[in-house]
């Protein structure tokens, strides 16, 4: 097992007794920290008045980067998290920030090795029996070198923390949670919480000094989602493992931000975005725990083309709540339900249960009514970002630090796939998990979702159901077996009665639109000297229907004929797929429901035969 240490933990009275006694050490890293990011400033606001902010971009946004790396490991971590935020950085920061994530300075290899032994209580040579004379990673926290274990010769990733590294964060935070105070009581514009927010970021930062915590997220993680066959996650090895010191499993892969590198294996960058993409949504909405830093330095395309994910340290969960919110959300967006998207607010734990949102909804509306113009799959996830952002910085929102974290994931992701694709959009990418989870998942809350994507206005939309499949039948684990079972059962239990009776209406629409359908299939291969008798000598053949109406009645038929088809397409498919349906209309509301729908054929059917007995007009929908 992992040894024991004493592990420090984030706590703000504990930096505030510390250093509130040190006034000497506060102010030179005050001053120090002001002078330099001062004089950053100090060039952007000269280049902004010549008129050179966009010619010296790139030269700005590598000095940036140099200036973070001076001011320590405080700062590299803030210019990490700003590398995967678009909204805020412009492109040329974004990749200089980038390489924050491993083009770090190293500290000496004597010190590395000694904090090996002296945390480990080994000689290094009774450990490993080899070890790289120098790191082949330098991160923001720690140094990464390749061992090969001497008892098993397994090749290993050793992790060995900077010395003094508490000691220099201690400081930053502390001086940055009392700039938080300041903004808090003097710059109105700031809704958010900045403390709180530092505080938060803190507590992360902190949890990633203990590699023994980072240890245990990486079985956790392995648990959750090793099983799925395009993901690789490293095994630990607990008897070289500290709060100083974590050895891992050596996964040899390339960078994904190496796109000459993969495709030169013969492997796609998309396809392993997508393997990304699919995995970050089942850790954000199934399972809830996620990978909170997925830069391009902790995902690895492995040689077979699966995904190895690394560097545990800063994870995150998503409240099980917020989880069907965000998936409700999506639905609400679709259905351009704003009310409702303001509501999921509530949820989401933007709002305070007291706020009114009802002045919410008409920035919502302006926003995605634009927005929505192109089809939901073509929206760019940056642009929803930024259309959100401007209705949270408009109204009293308090963004939750998952939250954050779950945009920094998907950013990341999207950026990544941007370089192959500039048209790559990550809610297309999305559709298919979002469609299996609300065809299959009788959770209330989806399974109420599902209902209000295809009912409306007392209709069924069949293209909706049409296009969930679609989608739903590209994610891995959907099943013809389970999808719709959720709303099978809502339809025939106690308060579906509006449902049913939805149902009932739509059932009569379709089995009319069959059974025409198949006259009128009839009449056309009927040959041409018999038409005349079996039409009565009219050119509109054997039906007088209304303009237009025969027309929706054979496009109703053949997408409910393509939907059938569908189910029936997937691999999944069997005849034992319709036995829960089958044990379901043995109970007696099933019965009642199938008793109603035939009477409604009957009299329906009865309507149309006399309504081509007498040439009457067709009876009203």
């Amino acid at each position: 097992m992992a040894r024991a240490a004493n592990v420090s933990v984030y706590s703000p009275e504990l930096l505030s007794s510390r250093y509130g006694s040190r006034p000497l050490k506060v102010v030179l890293r005050t001053l120090e920290i002001f002078t330099t990011l001062g004089f950053f400033a100090g060039k952007l606001f000269v280049d902004e008045k010549r008129g050179l902010l966009e010619q010296n971009k790139r030269s700005r946004a590598a000095e940036l980067r140099r200036t973070f790396t001076k001011l320590g490991p405080t700062f590299v971590k803030i210019g990490q998290g700003l590398s995967t935020r678009p909204d805020i950085c412009p492109p040329e920061y974004l990749e200089e920030l980038a390489e924050l994530q491993d083009a770090l300075p190293t500290f000496p290899d004597s010190e590395a090795f000694a904090c090996i032994e002296r945390e480990l209580g080994l000689p290094l040579e009774s450990i490993f029996s080899s070890i790289s004379p120098s790191p082949i990673a330098a991160a923001s926290l720690g140094q990464v070198y390749k061992a090969q274990l001497k008892y098993s010769g397994q090749f290993v990733a050793v992790k060995v923390q900077r010395p003094g590294i508490e000691e220099a964060i201690g400081l930053d935070f502390y001086l940055l949670r009392g700039l938080g105070f300041l903004i808090n009581k003097y710059i109105d514009f700031v809704t958010s919480n900045v403390v709180a927010l530092i505080d938060e970021f803190a507590r992360r930062v902190y949890q990633e000094l203990n590699y023994v915590q980072e240890g245990q997220n990486a079985r956790r993680f392995k648990k959750l989602y090793a099983d799925k066959q395009d993901v690789v996650v490293p095994d630990i090895f607990w008897d070289y493992t500290s709060a100083k010191v974590l050895t891992m499993d050596w996964v040899d892969g390339v960078k994904l931000n190496q796109h000459q590198a993969i495709e030169k294996q013969g492997l796609k960058l998309l396809d392993l975005v997508n393997i990304g993409i699919q995995c970050s949504l089942r850790q954000l909405l199934e399972y809830g725990y996620f990978h909170a830093d997925p830069h391009p330095g902790n995902l690895l395309a492995t040689p077979e083309g699966k995904l190895a994910f690394l560097d545990f340290g800063m994870m995150s969960e998503t409240p099980e709540d917020a989880r069907l919110a965000i998936i409700g959300h999506v639905v609400h967006m679709v259905n351009r339900d704003y009310e409702a998207m303001a509501r999921d607010y509530y949820a989401l734990d933007f709002l305070a249960p007291d706020v009114d949102v009802s002045p919410i909804v008409p920035a919502l509306k302006n926003f995605f009514d634009d927005a929505l113009s192109s089809t939901v799959s073509e929206l760019n996830f940056k642009t929803i970002v930024d259309g959100l952002g401007a209705v949270l910085y408009e109204y009293p929102f308090t963004v939750p630090a998952y939250y954050a974290l779950i945009l920094r994931s998907l950013t990341v992701l999207e950026g990544l796939a941007l370089y192959a694709d500039p048209n790559f959009k990550v809610l297309a990418a999305s559709y298919p998990y979002f469609a299996k989870r609300l065809l299959t998942d009788p959770n209330p809350y989806l399974r109420d979702a599902l209902v209000e994507l295809l009912f409306k206005d007392g209709r069924f939309r069949w293209n909706r159901l049409e296009n969930l499949l679609v989608q739903g039948r590209k994610d891995r684990d959907f099943t013809t077996k389970e999808a719709l079972q959720p709303v099978l059962k809502l339809l025939l239990g106690p308060g579906g009665e509006e449902l049913r009776a939805l149902v009932v209406k739509e059932a009569i629409r379709v089995t009319e639109a069959v059974v025409f359908g198949a006259l009128l299939d009839a009449y056309s291969a009927t040959p041409a000297f018999l038409k005349p008798l079996i039409s009565n000598g009219s050119d509109a053949g054997p039906f007088k229907l209304r303009d237009g109406e025969q027309e929706q009645m054979l496009a109703l038929r053949d997408q409910v004929f393509r939907i059938w088809g569908l189910l029936r397409a997937s691999d999944s498919f069997d005849p034992s797929l319709l036995q829960p349906i089958l044990q379901v209309l043995q109970e007696p509301e099933a019965r009642s429901l199938g008793e109603r729908v035939a009477g409604g054929i009957t009299q329906r059917l009865a309507a149309r035969l006399l309504q081509q007995v007498l040439k009457s007009p067709a009876p009203p929908q």
